[in-house]
This record gives C-alpha cells, sequence and structure tokens, in this order.
C-alpha cells in the first residue's frame, strides 16, 4: 500500500513523533504489521432504541472480521439512531431530521479526527442512510454503504403502518381495542426497517442505484445469511477501492443521482428522497434541484406495487430477486445511465450484465406497457402556496386533483387530535402548518395525521398540506414541504379556515384561491412566532437550516458540478 492511498493514517502513525498515538492503539491490540495496514472505520448505527438497528453490531462485527481478513486493519465506531416509528406524533419526533445531520457530523468527526483510510457505514432506519452519505460525500475516501436489511411481514401481512392505521380505525369506532391491541402485539416480528416502500427502503434503494453499495444490497432481510455476506463483500470493497483510490466522488456524480431518482420513482418510493438526494447532493457538490425529478419523472413509470399505496412488502420483493432485476429493465429502456462507476470499481452495465429478470408469475414489478402510473407519483408543486415548491405523493389511486376548504392547524399534535375527534370531514383540505425545518423545528413527519385520516375512511376525501414532511409510509392525497415555510412568513401562514385551495397533480400547481389584496392585509397584520426552542440542537438545527427545496441542510453551500 503506496503511501499515497494510506495518506490519512500514514499521517497520524508514522514516524518517531507518532509513538504516542501508536501507543494508545497497541492498547486495543494493534501489531506492528498493523501500523502498516490500510485504517477502515466502521460506522456502526446499532441501538437498542428501534427494531431497525438492533441487529447491526452483529453486522458490524462481520465487516471488521472481513476487513482485517483482507489486509486491512478494521476499527468499529458508532453514532446515534432515533426512531421514527416510536416517535411520530409526539414532541420528540422534532428530532428526527436533525438526527440526520448530528449522524453526517458524528461519523465526519470522528473519521476525521482518526484519520481512516477508508469507511464502510451500516444504516437501518431513515435518517441513518442520507446521515451516512452525507458524511461519506464530505470526507470523500474510499467507502462503501451498507443496508441494514428490512423487516418481515407481521401477522396477516402488518407492519408498522398497519398500527397506526388502525389507531384511525379504533377512534372510528370500525373495530374494538382488543383489535387493535392485536395488530400491535404481531406486526414488528423482529429486527429490520419498516418493510414497505417507505423512506428506508427508499433510501437503500436509491443509495444502491447510484452506486455506493453493492448489487444487492438494499433488497436482502434483516436477518439472513445474504446480509451478514454483504458485510463480508463490503469489506472486501473497500479494500479494493483503497487499492484503485476509488473515492465517493468518483461515484456519486450527477448521473449517479439521476439514476437514484429514476429508481425512486419506478419503485414508488418516499417523498423524504426528495429532501435527502438534495442534501447528499449538496454535500458532495452535485447542482440538483427540486425540478430535476419533475424532468425525471416525465418519462419514468411507477412499477412496483408496494405499500404504502400498493400491496406488497419488501421482503415479498426479495423473495423474487430484489430491485436488480428492475434495474436491469429500467437500463435496457435505455432510463439509466450505465457507465457510471460504482463500488464494485465497475459500471453499473457492468454489475447489471448477468442479472437474470424476474420469475412469469410475479405481479409486484409491473411492465413499462401497464405501469401503476405513466409519469411520476413524485410531484413538484408551485403556485402562490409554495413559490419556492411543495412535494406531493400522487399515485393516481386518490386522484389527480384536489379542491377543498381549508382546515388550518398550527402544529402537527392539534391536527391529529381533531381528526381522532371528528372535526375533520369530506371535502377538507387540511393544512398543518409552522412545522417546517425552522419552524418546528426539524420538520416532523405526519405519519399520525396521514394514517388517521386513512384508519377514519377518509384517504379518498381529504386532502393534506404542510410545511412539514411526511413518512415514507403516509399515503393519500398528501403535499409536503411547501416552502417558504410558515415560520419564514411563507403563504401558507396566510390560510384561513374556509379559503378555497386547489391541487392539480397533472398542472404541478398548488393554488390559494384568495386575490392579492386579502393576502396582502393578512401579511401586514402576520407576525412572526418566537422560536420554540432558545438552546440545545433544535435550536442549532433552526439556527443553521436552510429551504426544505433545497434539501434543509446546515451548511449549503453553492455546487462545483
Amino acid at each position: 500500500m503506496t503511501d499515497r492511498k494510506r495518506r490519512y493514517s500514514s499521517e497520524l502513525l508514522d514516524g518517531p513523533t507518532k509513538a504516542p498515538g501508536r501507543s494508545m492503539l497497541r492498547a486495543m491490540g494493534f501489531s506492528d504489521e498493523d501500523f502498516n495496514k490500510s485504517q477502515v472505520g466502521i460506522a456502526s448505527t446499532w441501538a437498542m432504541v428501534t427494531p431497525c438497528n438492533m441487529h447491526i453490531d452483529k453486522l458490524a462485527e462481520a465487516a471488521r472480521i472481513a476487513v482485517d481478513e483482507a489486509g486491512g486493519k478494521a476499527l468499529i465506531f458508532n453514532t446515534i439512531t432515533i426512531s421514527d416509528g416510536i416517535a411520530n406524533g409526539y414532541e420528540g419526533m422534532k428530532y428526527s431530521l436533525v438526527s440526520r445531520e448530528v449522524i453526517a457530523d458524528s461519523i465526519e468527526t470522528v473519521a476525521g479526527c482518526e484519520a481512516f483510510d477508508g469507511l464502510i457505514t451500516i444504516g437501518g432506519c431513515d435518517k441513518n442512510m442520507p446521515g451516512c452519505m452525507i458524511a461519506l460525500a464530505r470526507l470523500d475516501r474510499p467507502s462503501v454503504f451498507v443496508y441494514g436489511g428490512t423487516i418481515r411481514p407481521g401477522k396477516n401481512h402488518t407492519d408498522i403502518i398497519s398500527v397506526f392505521e388502525a389507531v384511525g380505525q379504533y377512534a372510528k369506532g370500525d373495530i374494538a381495542l382488543e383489535q387493535l391491541e392485536d395488530v400491535e402485539r404481531t406486526a414488528i416480528p423482529g429486527p429490520g426497517s419498516c418493510g414497505g416502500m417507505y423512506t428506508a427502503n427508499t433510501m437503500a434503494s436509491a443509495i444502491e442505484a447510484m452506486g455506493m453499495s453493492l448489487p444487492g444490497s438494499s433488497a436482502q432481510d434483516a436477518v439472513s445469511p445474504q446480509k451478514l455476506q454483504d458485510c463480508r463483500n463490503a469489506a472486501a470493497a473497500v479494500i479494493e477501492l483503497l487499492e484503485k483510490d476509488i473515492k465517493p466522488s468518483d461515484i456519486m456524480t450527477r448521473e449517479a443521482f439521476e439514476n437514484a431518482i429514476t429508481l425512486v420513482i419506478a419503485l414508488g418510493g418516499s417523498t423524504n428522497a426528495v429532501l435527502h438526494l438534495l442534501a447528499m447532493a449538496n454535500a458532495i457538490g452535485v447542482h440538483l434541484s427540486i425540478d430535476d425529478f419533475t424532468d425525471i419523472g416525465k418519462r419514468v413509470p411507477v412499477l412496483a406495487d408496494l405499500r404504502p399505496s400498493g400491496r406488497y412488502m419488501m421482503s415479498e420483493l426479495v423473495a423474487i430477486g430484489g430491485i436488480l432485476p428492475l434495474m436491469k429493465r429500467l437500463l435496457d429502456k435505455g432510463l439509466l445511465h450505465g457507465d457510471c462507476l460504482t463500488v464494485t470499481g465497475k459500471t453499473l452495465s457492468e454489475n447489471l450484465a448477468e442479472i437474470e429478470d424476474y420469475p412469469e408469475d410475479q405481479d409486484i414489478i409491473l411492465d413499462f406497457d401497464n405501469p401503476i402510473k405513466a409519469d411520476s407519483h413524485l410531484r413538484i408543486l408551485r403556485g402562490n402556496l409554495a413559490p419556492e415548491g411543495a412535494v406531493a405523493k400522487i399515485t393516481g389511486k386518490e386522484g389527480e386533483h384536489f379542491k377543498g376548504s381549508a382546515k388550518v392547524y398550527n402544529s402537527e399534535n392539534e391536527t391529529y387530535q381533531a381528526i381522532l375527534a371528528g372535526d375533520v370531514v369530506a371535502g377538507d383540505v387540511v393544512v398543518i402548518r409552522y412545522e417546517g425545518p425552522k419552524g418546528g423545528p426539524g420538520m416532523q413527519e405526519m405519519l399520525s395525521p396521514t394514517s388517521a385520516i386513512m384508519g377514519q375512511g377518509l384517504g379518498n376525501d381529504v386532502a393534506l398540506m404542510t410545511d412539514g414532511r411526511f413518512s415514507g409510509g403516509s399515503h393519500g392525497f398528501v403535499v409536503g414541504h411547501v416552502a417558504p415555510e410558515a415560520a419564514e412568513g411563507g403563504p401558507i401562514a396566510l390560510v384561513e379556515n374556509g379559503d378555497q385551495i386547489t391541487i392539480d397533480a397533472v398542472a404541478n400547481q398548488i393554488i390559494l384561491h384568495v386575490d392579492k389584496t386579502e393576502l396582502d392585509r393578512r401579511r401586514a397584520v402576520w407576525k412572526a412566532p418566537e422560536p420554540l426552542y432558545k438552546r440545545g440542537v433544535l435550536a442549532k438545527f433552526a439556527k443553521l437550516v436552510g429551504s426544505a427545496s433545497k434539501g434543509a441542510v446546515t451548511d449549503e453551500f453553492e455546487p462545483s458540478k
């Protein structure tokens, strides 16, 4: 291994003056030979606070052993995780998006200080993945991302969204308390990320399409021999990347991000992919905007019949071959850039060359001539309600147009209680504001309100819009990321009960039917709210964070490419 390829650890460990550092590493089991090896940091997101990450310690250990066997020297370190599923509907959910930045900052901090030559990051829950990727982009050292894997279905084909929606059914009186408790006890059978094409599985798939994880990594059960082998393979891959000096900046190109967006659309993925891909592009210095999702979406259909809007779970897609056959189909249709470099050291086309198609009798991934939707379900809406844009998730099953009367709430919890109490009725456009990146702060997910709406049978009769965001498990006629947000004086702050609002997912418009004179009058009396948090991580985030239309990042800069 040349000094050039070991430049980080060489600076920290070589020569007589570095004896103190070597002495400390000897206490951790380093031998003389180990100091001549490339050091690989393994960032583990293991924690016993969520099923998504409870098994990752075993995956990190498998990767550590394999790195050492491949000729490197691995060191495991931890970063945090939080649980969206546990925190949803509670004030603590405001820490969720904030954790993405904390994860990125902590990985960068450890790797930057410890002078690792290469990195393997292992993520499970939603924010782990973009957090890991932002850190890898900033550090720009040979790296591989490993997905912790998907959970298996619960009893009667249930998952975490089944529980949230059962709460709404119970509130309406459609199911008994005993039925709600049965779903609660059986929907989450063990380790792994939430089972539909929600944010975790969406982001894992996007990262694989981008080339930053090994082929197949995003479509494996969390508890499986395949996932352990994926970790071992990642160890071998990072050693090869070190030999070839292939870094994230060589892989995370503009074309790679286009591949990621294409796959997210074909899978019917989460709106959070817009937020996170924009943030990842910012970190690596690639120019990406919300309008790119519109442009790519015009030519890419939705092909996967996966939850939350569809029928199947990720584990069922795993059983028929995962996402690789879908990527091969997209490549053959000219919808993917096949010449993009990946962490295998090969191009995307080379990785997919020998991939076989799905079994003929499967109905999870549909054909191009019979798509679920002919163009993207991720709609970037603009209009006098969202001058900087908003993100809608419209599969077509809930319709493509909605006009109704505004019912305005200034927090998620206020909205949730109103829905459960029956105050939201057919024809309402539920407006949840002051939940944006600054105003929340933290842009918490609106899974509890959307699930309550679905559970009460109003999914086709009510629309919901917010300057917050949605869980990947949310479905219905929902619009999030409205920008500018209410706390910044965006038009959403001026909406009043009874105002007529039109959401058009064909023309990509969101219109408040109030004339400019009246809006000017309302703006003249509007006052910015006092910050809810004056110190701590939420206060820091609120001071630093930018618009959701640019990824809600805390270190925005002008991209160079």
